[in-house]
């Protein structure tokens, strides 16, 4: 059992068909533990475009970006998948995903993957390095948030004020139950986290979810822990912003942004 009290050996999801999954308990969310958290699938999805690309062709383009669109809540219960090519391509390429329950749309990714080149000599990037994960305070998200997926991350933050703070997640619980997936999509299914974790204000005066997730990637993630440098921003309109500069263990690999509806609590 890790810090939270989930065993190593849980899951996600199960497979039970080509394209259909059951979510379990460890899907929990945060503003309804009855509903899926929508982090691990966001993370199914683009395990589902890499495995559609596996089959079509050998070179492994990797994911460049990832722009998901959140239509709706989901049930703690069976997913379809449905993985369609908008673009093909010898280099490029745009791949549509569309998770669904009982016939209903609730998240569609788009993909871009994008061929490899060797760019070595001029590597680089100006986004600052944050603290490494050791170098941080534990910190236990479940002060702030119920569900099984909250309790199935890890987390340690140095929070600066509220709305913006730098930490650090990773889970022990897989992905896909009995499967491997790529360090990608197991990165991709930590991403949502990056709203909750340095609200700019309780759940108590606002709910804010997010409608969306954007992730560009320019290097694939390495190692377990998934860093976040990340800025909530609440406009006067009920509009708001989180947006994260993405780290590995090698340093930052990537940006997320993710679009609010910010919306004041009854009294």
């Amino acid at each position: 059992m890790n810090s939270q009290g989930v065993a190593p050996q849980a899951a996600y999801f199960q497979r039970l068909d080509t394209l259909r999954f059951r979510a379990t308990e460890h899907v929990g969310g945060g503003w309804n533990p009855a509903e899926q958290h929508v982090a691990p699938a966001l993370g199914l999805l683009a395990h589902a475009v890499e495995a559609d690309r596996d089959a079509r062709r050998d070179d492994r383009l990797p994911l460049a970006r990832l722009s998901y669109d959140i239509l709706g809540v989901l049930p703690i219960d069976a997913v379809d998948i449905e993985v369609t090519v908008l673009r093909a391509g010898r280099t490029i390429e745009l791949v549509e995903a569309r998770l669904s329950h009982s016939g209903r749309a609730a998240v569609v990714l788009r993909a871009w993957l994008m061929q490899e080149y060797d760019t070595a000599a001029v590597a680089g990037t100006p986004f600052a390095r944050i603290a490494k994960p050791e170098e941080m305070p534990e910190w236990d998200p479940t002060t702030l948030w119920p569900g099984g997926f909250i309790r199935s991350v890890q987390v340690r933050r140095q929070q600066i004020e509220p709305g913006r703070a730098s930490f650090w997640l990773r889970t022990d619980v897989a992905l896909i139950e009995g499967e491997r997936v790529s360090a990608t999509a197991r990165a991709v299914g930590l991403l949502d986290t990056a709203n909750g974790m340095t609200p700019r204000a309780t759940t108590e005066q606002v709910a804010f979810p997010n409608l969306d997730l954007t992730a560009h990637l320019f290097a694939a993630p390495r190692g377990d822990w998934l860093g976040f440098d990340t800025t909530a921003s609440f406009g006067a309109n009920g509009i708001g912003l989180t947006h994260s500069i993405i780290h590995d263990a090698d340093g930052p690999i990537g940006a997320v942004s993710q679009c609010l509806t910010v919306r004041p609590r009854r009294t």
